[in-house]
């Protein structure tokens, strides 16, 4: 299985979230997925992907040019793709996994993670989708995703289009045991023909 994993790129972060990393990327390895990341050799990106060379995964880098060219790009990957932009990266990332990971992150991490959700919902993919909720780091947003339900921005049906995870444990065994959910129509009540 082509496992996509998304996150930090921040070597600033505290220790406890590369532990988490580590352990996600070993699990990985051990159970001889492929990793699918953004390619660079900062932050949790480079730690997740490391542990899970070491356990036997083969890695694959996505990374754009731009970022390729401030020598980021890791070159221990077996194999490296260099796109022009992120919409190119972003888009490989998702046409190469079989199912996606998001560790903590930041502003990248959390729109390629809802990407991955929202093209979920108007049922383009039907791939299990993770965040692995280290230290209650997500939190804030699953309270918002509450408050969007409640006000009717989105179905509660949609609370199947991701799984939460306390930890890498979690999150490997959702991805092994996931079978697929036919999604609902997004809309409360779809539109009819203009009349314009």
């Amino acid at each position: 299985m082509n496992i996509c994993v998304f996150c930090s790129s921040s070597n600033a972060i505290p220790e406890l979230y590369f532990e988490e990393a580590r352990k996600l990327g070993k699990l990985i390895g051990d159970n001889h997925h492929e990793i699918i990341y953004g390619g660079a050799t900062v932050g949790l990106m480079h730690t997740v992907a490391e542990a899970a060379r070491q356990a036997g995964a083969r890695s694959v880098g996505i990374i754009p040019e731009s970022i390729h060219n401030r020598r980021l790009s890791s070159p221990l990957d077996h194999e490296q793709i260099i796109t022009p932009n992120m919409r190119d990266r972003k888009y490989l990332m998702r046409k190469r996994s079989d199912a996606f990971i998001a560790l903590p992150g930041g502003f990248g991490t959390l729109e390629e993670i809802l990407e991955v959700i929202t093209l979920k919902q108007l049922q383009y993919h039907n791939k299990a989708v993770v965040f692995v909720n280290t230290d209650g780091f997500y939190n804030s947003l699953f309270d918002q995703f509450e408050r969007a339900y409640r006000d009717s921005f989105s179905k509660e049906d949609y609370k199947s289009t991701y799984f939460i995870a306390a930890n890498s444990e979690e999150a490997m065994d959702y991805i092994h045991n996931y079978i697929p959910v036919e999604q609902a129509s997004k809309w409360f009540d779809v539109p009819g023909p203009s009349r314009f």
